[in-house]
């Protein structure tokens, strides 16, 4: 039986609790595409915290640590700046706050482009640290060799190709991809380099529609898309995109709510409250006997 961890009212601390369902596992995603079907499309969110994970976890069927958390956490320009400590130490909140999806690690820019070498270390310590299934790296046929190194080695791995954030420095922005004959070549090329060497799924990102298609139809293993298309065989989107936590966000995304209003909303009347002194909950204010 696995764990997951609720809120204890009484301490407000999380205590893992029994649930009465299995974890999903890698083999079980990757089978689900059957003969270039998905039958049932994969569901992925990001999450970066313990809570998160807690409110997503039983509607998905993967959680992403997104190094997307670099700017969404800690207000940085990209992900370039994220550190191998940061994934690691949200990672392993995120794996403790869930108990059905496959929890899934980005490897930060820099900890695995170097050898396959470099990759195996940093991605074996976000597994031991974190007890998350596998990792995430960005990148197409230049990535296959340390890709297939991994697999070989116990680690499954989730390839990234199109609009590759850690790269945005060499793309220019963050524009679509594919629109050019020989790009659109160059991303089909990789994923199916990534599928080759062992890669479990495929995050398709930022890629011009047909072209999306045809990778998806390319490969065997599951692709997800992001700003791609919805033939893909999952979709996963930035958790604070979704709910509105920002003004600015891509284009293609759909809000399903507003929670900064809601927030900032609730502060104001917070702040109120207390500058009239007229806080509730005074009265039940903890007093010695």
């Amino acid at each position: 039986m696995s764990s997951t961890f609720q809120l204890d009212t009484a301490t407000s601390r999380a205590n893992p609790t029994p649930a009465p369902m299995k974890r999903l596992t890698v083999p079980a995603l990757r089978k689900r595409k059957v003969d270039g079907v998905t039958a049932e499309p994969i569901v992925v969110l990001t999450a970066y915290t313990a809570r998160q994970a807690q409110l997503l976890d039983a509607h998905c069927d993967m959680l992403l640590v997104g190094d997307s958390l670099g700017q969404v956490i800690y207000g940085l320009p990209s992900s370039v700046p994220v550190t191998l400590d940061m994934m690691a130490a949200h990672g392993a909140a995120v794996v403790r706050g869930s108990y059905h999806s496959v929890v899934i690690v980005d490897m930060p820019f820099g900890s695995y482009e170097a050898s396959p070498r470099q990759a195996f270390e940093s991605a074996s310590r976000l597994l031991k640290e974190t007890g998350c299934a596998g990792v995430k790296l960005e990148g197409g046929e230049a990535m296959a060799p340390t890709v297939e190194f991994l697999v070989q080695r116990g680690i499954p791995v989730v390839g990234h190709v199109g609009l590759t954030p850690q790269a945005v420095n060499v793309l220019g922005g963050y524009n679509a991809r594919g629109r050019s004959e020989a790009e659109a070549k160059k991303i089909v090329a990789d994923a199916r380099a990534l599928d080759r060497a062992g890669a479990f799924a495929v995050v398709v990102e930022g890629v011009v529609e047909p072209i999306a298609i045809e990778v998806t139809r390319a490969i065997s293993c599951p692709t997800i898309g992001i700003g791609a298309s919805a033939q893909c065989d999952g979709q996963v989107l930035v958790t604070d995109d979704m709910l509105g936590m920002f003004e600015r966000v891509p284009r293609f995304v759909k809000r399903y709510e507003e929670i900064a209003g809601t927030i900032s909303a609730a502060a104001e009347r917070y702040a109120g409250e207390v500058r009239a002194r007229n806080f509730p909950g005074v009265e039940q204010t903890y007093q010695p006997k």
